[in-house]
């Protein structure tokens, strides 16, 4: 197996040395993650853009606190809006975050079920 320093970077991936400013970001965007049903919430909006029913629905939370994750996340700067008429539609911010919840998903995917790891 070639050393970790040799494989290419991830696609759309930034490199830069992280100075204090962006670890401190990042851990914040992990510290949003670490809840399950933000994490499930944000696991659909990968999928598609939902708005709050469908999103308390397909979780299978309550809507108050579906709203409630929701507006932590927007005020994050992790999802966006998009009004049409009385409805507002939630999405990720942007295709880093999108990757970021589906690896998480897919390294735990691989955590539950004993499958082999791999790049």
């Amino acid at each position: 197996m070639p050393d970790r320093t040799e494989l290419p970077p991830a696609t759309g991936t930034h490199l830069r040395t992280p100075d204090a400013a962006r670890l401190a970001a990042a851990a914040s965007v992990f510290a949003l993650l670490s809840d399950p049903t933000r994490l499930h919430v944000l696991w659909l909006l990968a999928q598609d853009e939902a708005d709050v029913g469908t999103l308390a629905e397909q979780t299978g939370a309550a809507r108050p606190a579906v709203s409630q994750h929701l507006a932590k996340l927007r005020l994050a700067g992790l999802v966006d809006t998009r009004r049409e008429g009385r409805h507002v539609h939630y999405r990720l911010a942007d295709g880093h975050l999108r990757r970021l919840v589906l690896e998480a998903l897919s390294h735990a995917d691989h955590r539950v079920t004993g499958a082999a790891p791999h790049d």
